[in-house]
């Protein structure tokens, strides 16, 4: 009965992710037949092979049985039932952290991903992620021949358990841009973002969509103040973006352009379509005119109300890093030592504001301090927001970018994945204290092979880099546990939900068995890098 239902579980399944789980627990399972057929049908050891061959010749875990007599003594059977029964129980433990899994991000799934309190749900239950960034996608899929790309991407994520995808929905101006000119779109170019969606559903991943760029690249705010000169408006820099009429009215036209979009693939409008989680108004925002945070967030005011009129279904966030404003002036001491125009609280707490996001690059941005420095304040600042959205946005909160650069001194891919389980640790430890408030990170950023073109220090090609996909997908079934458990009352501080056997289990997850919290991360100083990132 239990192979049946296994069984019934994969062919309805159609989550990579869940099939990697599956996979590896019917490997077990194989290997356990034996066991079943010598306790109940009384089978001769020579028997239990050719039997326990015809489930898998090829299966890895499957080993002949020694048909030599002498050899089957009562202490040789009695080790071999314990060996066989400890590797059924594990795999009955993976069957249920998978069936967790599927619980909480079934693929395909036709409900979307809301927030209840500081807690995101889907269909009723809570909803915790782990997730990446792709930024490229959009602008890879525009070209046919490059969307086995995506896919594969799409792909290795899902199988990793990384169930969010955080990715651009614009292109302003320039080579292969989505928005050639105010209210112009490439075709070509929108038809890539079809694909992309359409990609994402089918390896049950869910997308953030982001509607302009904070920076120069792919346009940006730049390119918008830029299109409203020419059409004679009187603008000056690239903050006028935030207040001038003509250059507010074009953004809203992309907006609408984006939301209403048909599907030409799937025939679903983008705002009908629970494969995208959120959009996001803009990433990054900053405005050096305005270090108090007012400028900006009078733009996220009216442009959520606008979005929000547009599309009721989907929930919506701003793209912020985290910076303090006026409104808290205590809360300041835990910027990076500067200002860049946003108010963190005051545009959280924005009704049409869903959940709140930061950024954390301790290393970019306190370049030149130390690494003692450095790791003091990245811990100050994950505290310091999830307790800003436990108590006083009472919003989800989510860490939407985190990396470390190939590009930083002494950087080494064990490093990297030290860092990475570094703040996964800390992710899922606030998840569990505070609720779920802190619902997720998204590494960035993933990227296929062959995309040199695209690196930009930070990439991550899970095919290439096994000891990084280890690492997410330990987070992956940690987080999915964890939303499947979290009805149940904490019990105290609890280190990383490691899936390695030697930690003791606790709901399925081996607690205390992680490599350690970002308290305790050693990782060089970086110098020479610039205050922005990619």
């Amino acid at each position: 009965m239990l192979y049946f239902y296994f069984f019934f579980l994969c062919y309805s399944s159609s989550s990579s992710a869940s099939s990697v789980l599956f996979s590896k627990t019917y490997a077990i399972m194989v290997d356990c037949a034996p066991l079943y057929y010598l306790d109940h049908r009384k089978k001769t050891p020579s028997n239990l092979h050719s039997l326990a061959a015809l489930h898998d010749e090829r299966a890895p875990s499957l080993h002949p049985i020694n048909t030599n007599p002498g050899l089957h003594s009562a202490h040789t059977k009695q080790q071999f039932f314990h060996n066989k029964m400890a590797k059924l129980c594990a795999a009955l433990c993976l069957l249920l952290g998978a069936l967790a899994f599927l619980a909480i991000a079934a693929p395909g799934s036709s409900s979307f991903v809301e927030r209840q309190g500081t807690q995101f749900v889907l269909d009723g239950s809570p909803y915790l992620f782990n997730g990446f960034n792709s930024y490229w996608m959009m602008t890879v899929a525009s070209q046919p021949a490059e969307r086995a790309k995506v896919s594969q991407v799409l792909g290795e994520a899902a199988a990793a358990g990384l169930t969010v995808c955080r990715t651009w929905a614009f292109s302003d101006g320039g080579d292969g841009a989505l928005q050639i000119s105010p209210g112009v779109y490439d075709e070509r170019v929108f038809q890539g973002l079809d694909f992309v969606i359409s990609e994402a559903q089918s390896h049950g991943v869910r997308l953030i969509l982001s509607l302009v760029n904070n920076y120069k690249d792919f346009g940006g705010r730049a390119q918008y103040v830029q299109w409203a000169s020419n059409a004679g408006a009187a603008v000056g820099g690239e903050d006028d973006f935030y207040t001038n009429p003509v250059v507010k009215g074009y953004y809203k036209n992309h907006v609408q352009r984006v939301l209403t979009r048909i599907n030409t693939i799937t025939n679903v409008a983008y705002k009908d379509d629970p494969t995208i989680m959120a959009w996001e108004l803009i990433n990054e925002p900053r405005c050096q005119a305005d270090y108090s945070g007012k400028t900006v967030n009078t733009w996220v005011q009216e442009m959520a109300s606008y979005t929000k009129s547009l599309d009721s279904k989907h929930m919506l966030e701003i793209g912020m890093e985290g910076f303090y404003g006026d409104s808290m002036p205590e809360k300041k001491q835990y910027n990076p030592g500067y200002q860049v125009g946003t108010d963190f609280i005051t545009s959280n707490l924005i009704d049409e504001i869903d959940f709140a996001t930061i950024h954390a690059y301790p290393d970019v941005w306190l370049a030149a301090q130390d690494d003692s420095s450095q790791t003091a304040f990245a811990q100050r600042w994950m505290w310091s927001h999830w307790d800003d959205a436990t108590k006083i946005l009472k919003k989800p909160l989510v860490l939407a970018e985190f990396g470390l650069s190939k590009k930083d001194p002494g950087y080494t891919e064990n490093l990297r994945d030290v860092y990475i389980n570094a703040i996964c640790t800390d992710i899922y430890n606030l998840a569990r204290s505070g609720g779920g408030s802190l619902s997720g990170g998204l590494v960035w950023q993933v990227m296929a092979d062959g995309m040199e073109s695209y690196y930009d220090g930070y990439e991550i090609l899970l095919s290439q880099d096994p000891a990084t996909d280890a690492v997410l997908m330990r987070q992956s079934r940690a987080m999915s546990v964890l939303a499947h458990t979290m009805s149940k009352p904490a019990g105290g501080h609890v280190g990383h939900a490691d899936e390695a056997v030697s930690g003791e289990q606790e709901d399925g997850v081996a607690h205390g068995a992680g490599l350690h919290g970002l308290h305790v991360r050693h990782v060089h100083a970086r110098d020479g890098k610039s205050s922005s990132h990619p």
